[in-house]
């Protein structure tokens, strides 16, 4: 212990009081006594309240997930909610939780804190997802909402995502001002904990019921499902909130032959068939892949723990079933929405999608054919929910998603949501099939109308602060003299959202970037090829976005193996 900053042992010694329950003191003199490496990663620093809430790994200490950190959170941003509605009677917030280890004992801490402050609490009685809870702060006109989720993160983790009134997450100026009201309240003597039964409302199945009744709402061609109802279509939760929800509204379409991953429907949040619950890793889908196998699925789905996020598996021409990686799904999924509304005559004129910008460029190439507007975001799926409430009343919101497989029809929910996402996805498998066609022969047909898109993610993670450091330098550099071209491929535009300016490098003009500041660069090359860099703003760690684009005419297969070998080059240009 002598080699510990004195700081961090005075602050675990802190936690040695009456205003911590037996189990965590014992945990806290553990440490003390025995293991200084956790001491000091539990104690080096109070658990950040980020511009998405809060997410760390769970134990004892003031940067790890307790009870005692989120109470805190709450308190800061009851204040907040407060605050900001001063002289309002009734305020009120949406609360709900997935089936991770504590998850309710957090969501109801939550509300014993919310309701102490005397705001009125709505909680599920049992796991929800997180789109579930978006509805609820709508559907309530609630002034906030709570969803105690570490999304796809591994087990050891757990996390805290804040709504406010429109159903979406934080954004400017919400964010930093709930963080700086967060940052106030330094220990659990400043927490009101007493809990007002008198303001907590259940929200149980009957509330699904609305939710439900609103994603079947959506739906495009229910009467192509009749004639295809027997598509055989394997679903898991991977032990998550999707797993009564998600085959429900499949049921609800008129889909027959919906088989479930059994072993990952039991929700259990130390996720014991898989190393990590993320769709878009082949190992989290391997078991639904083995079952699509067995029964010759037409589709497979999963959905992340708190079910805003969904991967897919389809078969290729030759029988064997492939991931489709986050842009590919988003494209068959905003390709149905713009050819069914433009079928079914919905199409007026004010229509719109909305992407992040490192996501593919299809989109917009696909929307432009129908005259739908377009809107590019930053990344994160609030500035997507920020974009659909600035436009509200004006133009009518289609569809959208990012990359990182969140995506959204109609606007009645603010954030990701895979329960729409997979009914509407298993609802353009039935229309392919009414066209004979499979989604992977949809897709293709996309590739050969629009262009071949492929896309490849390299993630970058330098240690320490001489790492913070690199990434800094690597950002300077390609500010200072970027990449004039990838494998032969002229860079003809180049994006500086730092600067919220885009340069064409033909002309040298110079046109503003109506977004907020961030530290991301962009290179648009003659092709139609972009490729983005954009730094983390919390650990040293870096990202590159690969998207080549080439022709779909005549072999495919041989397109794509050309395009990957583009992609590699370019990586290994700008991370090497």
């Amino acid at each position: 212990m002598n080699n510990i900053d004195p700081k961090i042992i005075e602050r675990a010694k802190g936690w040695l009081t009456d205003l911590y329950d037996a189990e965590t003191q014992n945990q806290v003199r553990h440490m003390l006594d025995n293991d200084p490496d956790e001491l000091v990663e539990s104690f080096y620093r109070n658990l950040e309240f980020g511009t998405g809430g809060l997410r760390g790994i769970m134990g004892a200490g003031t940067n790890r997930m307790n009870i005692y950190t989120v109470a805190m959170a709450t308190q800061g941003f009851a204040n907040y909610i407060k605050k900001m509605n001063a002289g309002k009677k009734d305020l009120s917030i949406a609360i709900s939780y997935d089936g991770r280890n504590n998850s309710p004992a957090f969501a109801n801490i939550t509300a014993d804190v919310m309701s102490a402050n005397g705001i009125k609490v709505y909680i599920f009685d049992c796991l929800r997802p997180t789109p579930e809870l978006s509805f609820a702060v709508r559907q309530m006109k609630c002034d906030a909402g709570v969803m105690v989720t570490a999304s796809h993160n591994p087990k050891e983790y757990n996390g805290y995502k804040a709504y406010w009134n429109d159903g979406g997450q934080l954004v400017a100026p919400h964010d930093k001002n709930v963080i700086a009201e967060v940052e106030k309240i330094t220990d659990p003597s400043m927490v009101n904990f007493k809990r007002n039964p008198a303001l907590i409302t259940v929200l149980d199945e009957k509330f699904d019921k609305i939710y439900l009744d609103k994603v079947l709402g959506l739906s495009l061609s229910l009467d192509l499902i009749k004639k295809h109802k027997d598509i055989r279509i394997v679903y898991t939760p991977i032990h998550g909130t999707g797993r009564r929800l998600v085959p429900e509204i499949l049921k609800m379409k008129g889909f027959e032959n919906v088989y479930c991953v059994e072993e990952q429907m039991v929700v259990d949040g130390n996720f014991p068939t898989v190393k990590s619950p993320n769709p878009e890793e082949p190992a989290a889908m391997a078991l639904a892949v083995k079952k699509a196998q067995e029964v010759n699925a037409d589709l497979v789905m999963a959905t992340d723990p708190d079910a805003d996020r969904v991967g897919i598996a389809v078969k290729d021409d030759k029988g064997e079933f492939i991931l489709l990686n986050g842009n590919q799904t988003a494209s068959i999924f905003v390709y149905y929405l713009l050819t069914r509304w433009n079928e079914l005559g919905k199409l007026t004129g004010k229509e719109y999608i909305v992407k992040t910008i490192v996501t593919t460029e299809l989109l917009f190439e696909m929307a432009k054919k129908y005259n739908v507007d377009r809107y590019d975001v930053l990344t994160g799926f609030k500035y997507i929910a920020d974009k659909i409430l600035e436009l509200e009343g004006k133009e009518q919101f289609i569809g959208g998603g990012e990359e990182s497989y969140g995506y959204l029809a109609g606007d009645f929910v603010r954030d990701k949501d895979a329960v729409i996402a997979t009914s509407m996805i298993a609802e353009a498998t039935a229309w392919a099939a009414e066209q004979g066609k499979t989604p992977y022969q949809l897709l293709m047909d996309i590739y050969r109308e629009f262009g071949l898109y492929k896309e490849k993610l390299v993630s970058l993670t330098k240690k320490g602060i001489s790492g913070t450091e690199e990434i800094k330098a690597m950002m300077e550099r390609l500010r200072n003299t970027p990449p004039t071209e990838f494998d032969g491929d002229k860079v003809v535009e180049i994006r500086d959202y730092k600067l919220s300016e885009a340069k064409n490098l033909a002309s040298g003009a110079v046109t503003p970037i109506n977004l907020p500041k961030s530290d991301v660069l962009q290179f648009f090359t003659e092709s139609g090829s972009k490729i983005t860099v954009r730094p983390s703003g919390t650990e040293p760690k870096i990202k590159f976005y690969f998207g080549m684009k080439g022709s779909a005419e005549g072999d495919i297969d041989k397109a794509m193996q050309q395009l990957d070998e583009k992609l590699n080059k370019a990586a290994d240009l700008l991370t090497k």
